[in-house]
């Protein structure tokens, strides 16, 4: 009796221990199994990954055989590079000086002229094909460069530019002229702020508003004030959402540190959903309803362009049934739902993505266009959860503060933008806006295939991404050709096409003459040659063997 009793403690003892762990251990594993399987789902994974990667690039023989293409072919594409590099030197002269001289002492440009294509393939690029950053002008839905060359805009200046360049600087002019009076006094407001706050509630639906100086801001801020009023520690946002640079939204690559409290899951995955139901420990979800044309993929850039693997469809209805359902989950357990509407904000709706998928969220963040073309971030939400403050508990506040937070002239910006967007004759341009814009995709489609060009669209409204047919390591190379047709891309090149709603069908007609011209100039060259066998999951495979090679080679 006396050995059976200790026998007997330490197995109850046991099973309670087991018990206790048992549901942690559980939790761990749905958590696991809603996350994407990709890197972009893994945030810790990608950033030990990426340390990993060595440098190296293609000496002279293989920058352009790389994928096994005979000599002559080699020469075609060496011969078009040389050539368009020709080109380039002739119409950019003043514009890539400057630039040059502007990389050497501005970071950010240094870092975006550096990643314009894989890393394998960038000095000669950047010695041979650099262009002009710099911008003199703008008028309709063209820009001009600094030596004189006007192309028709796809940039969208980052999501900025929904309604024309002509359309922002009658804003900031209109601004100027009724906030000189004030001028740059921080700290009051301008009398225009209640019809602002008045404005941003109707068009949100929701009861406050608080005013930042970025998207990047505005989130922070959503997020924080979600936390404080929930007492719970963990965001969750999706594989590939970009929400700005703020370390607990960008937990992979680009943050030297982990996020600590951030669960980057899987989109429109049933397995989400259960961890949604299930944890405790979750504040808020972030959507950024951008992600709906790439879902669970980062933003798409031809410096990530290694082949021609690129995805993109906007499916609709089956992002409605996926928002519908993180609305429902998130009343059953009390998280903060957050519309992130930074970039698509106004672009899809006057009422924004709210009004286009038809469910409301409990916080919006909004920004880029919303101040007429000056820096802004907003935040709008429900009314307890906008309190910065506890009646019974004095000290126990949730700070957020800016010294140019409503300041007078982006308040008076604001203000010119949402007056006309509140005219019944603007409005008027959202009418048949998707069908317009999915016309012209699939027009820009059909003339790719009759062409027998490898080049295809997908777009989720105004913004476009291009994708590729052919399996390829050169895809990077048609921006290079689109922009001596004249079209303005972003860093990004081909990764993002956003145009401006003041688009004719004149002006788009143009523009895909000249995507079509250019692709058919970049086929001549010998860039998307085929050998009727390569596939992109090859490509991958000889990556991974030069990478291996690289490293073993040190």
């Amino acid at each position: 009796m006396e050995t059976t009793l200790p026998i007997l403690s330490m197995s109850v003892a046991a099973a309670a221990s087991a018990a206790a762990v048992f549901p942690k251990i559980k939790a761990r594993v749905e958590l696991s199994r809603a996350k994407h399987r990709s890197l972009a789902g893994h945030s810790k994974m990608s950033r030990r990954v990426a340390k990993l990667l060595p440098f190296y690039e293609f000496g002279e023989n293989d920058y352009f055989a790389c994928d096994g293409a005979p000599a002559n072919i080699a020469t075609q594409r060496k011969d078009g590079f040389f050539r368009l590099a020709a080109l380039y030197a002739e119409r950019y002269p003043k514009g890539r000086a400057t630039t040059k001289e502007a990389a050497d002492k501005i970071s950010d440009l240094n870092f975006t002229e550096s990643y314009r294509v894989p890393f394998q393939f960038s000095r000669l690029v950047r010695e041979h094909l650099g262009t002009s950053t710099f911008v003199a002008s703008s008028s309709g839905v063209t820009v001009t460069d600094v030596d004189g060359n006007t192309s028709y805009d796809l940039t969208g200046s980052y999501g900025v530019n929904i309604f024309g360049n002509d359309f922002y600087k009658e804003c900031i002019e209109g601004a100027e002229r009724r906030a000189h009076a004030l001028g740059p006094v921080l700290g009051p407001y301008h009398p225009v702020i209640l019809d602002n706050v008045q404005r941003l509630c109707r068009i949100s639906g929701l009861d406050e508003v608080s005013f930042h100086m970025s998207g990047t801001e505005a989130v922070m801020q959503a997020v924080r004030l979600a936390r404080y009023h929930t007492g719970r520690t963990h965001l969750v946002r999706f594989a590939g959402a970009y929400h700005g640079w703020w370390g607990d939204v960008q937990p992979g690559v680009g943050n030297p540190i982990p996020a600590h409290e951030t669960y980057t899951l899987a989109e429109m995955s049933e397995k989400t959903l259960r961890v949604l139901r299930t944890r405790k420990d979750i504040a808020c979800v972030l959507v950024n309803p951008l992600q709906g044309l790439h879902p669970n993929a980062n933003a798409p850039g031809d410096s990530a362009l290694v082949d021609s693997s690129r995805g993109g469809n906007f499916d609709r209805a089956a992002y409605t049934e996926w928002l519908k359902k993180l609305r429902e989950v998130c009343d059953q357990r009390g998280i903060v739902l957050i519309f992130d509407e930074v970039f698509v904000g106004f672009r899809l709706a006057a009422g924004g993505a709210q009004e286009y998928f038809g469910v409301k969220a409990d916080m919006v963040t909004y920004g880029k266009s919303l101040a007429g073309g000056l820096p802004v971030g907003v935040v709008c939400g429900r009314r307890e959860l906008m309190r910065r403050f506890r009646d019974d508990r004095p000290a126990d506040i949730c700070f957020a503060r800016g010294t140019f937070n409503s300041h007078p002239y982006v308040m008076t910006a604001m203000d010119e933008f949402l007056s006309r967007l509140a005219s019944p004759n603007f409005l008027a341009i959202y009418d048949g806006l998707e069908e317009t814009w999915n016309g012209r995709a699939q027009k820009l489609n059909r003339m790719m295939e009759d062409a027998d060009l490898p080049v295809r669209f997908a777009n989720f409204s105004s913004i476009w991404t291009v994708k590729y047919t052919t399996p390829s390591r050169y895809n990077w190379m048609l921006q290079y050709y689109l922009r001596a047709e004249g079209l303005a891309l972003s860093w990004v090149g081909t990764g993002r096409l956003i145009f401006s709603l003041n688009y004719t069908d004149a002006d788009f007609a143009e523009v895909a003459e000249r995507f079509v011209r250019a692709a058919a100039k970049m086929k001549a060259d010998g860039f998307w040659w085929h050998d009727g066998a390569l596939t992109n999951k090859q490509i991958k495979r000889q990556i991974l063997k030069e990478m291996l090679s690289r490293r073993l080679a040190r």
